[in-house]
């Protein structure tokens, strides 16, 4: 995103939190308070887009800890196979 603000909407903030883009969301929430910081719909706002950045993460990692285990798994099925084939030969 540029550093122009004009598009630092609240519409444009929900479009990239509905679109995952919570990184981008949460740095318009940001602005838009440090224009009218006593507005409470936006704190929920960034409230909310900090839980789902942390369920994400958690999610992130759980995926990341699965795929390395079936990549170990595998490899370790490669290189009995290997065994295997050099052993019929």
């Amino acid at each position: 995103m540029s550093d122009d603000k004009t598009f630092y909407t609240l519409t444009m903030a929900k479009v990239y939190a509905d679109q995952g883009y919570l990184n981008k969301a949460a740095r318009i929430y940001h602005y838009l308070l440090q224009q009218s910081p006593d507005r409470q719909d936006l704190l929920d706002a960034v409230e909310d887009l900090e839980k789902r950045a942390a369920e994400k993460m958690k999610y992130q990692k759980e995926d990341l800890v699965s795929r390395i285990s079936l990549w170990i798994d595998l490899l370790l099925k490669y290189n009995n196979l290997k065994k295997i084939k050099k052993l019929t030969r």
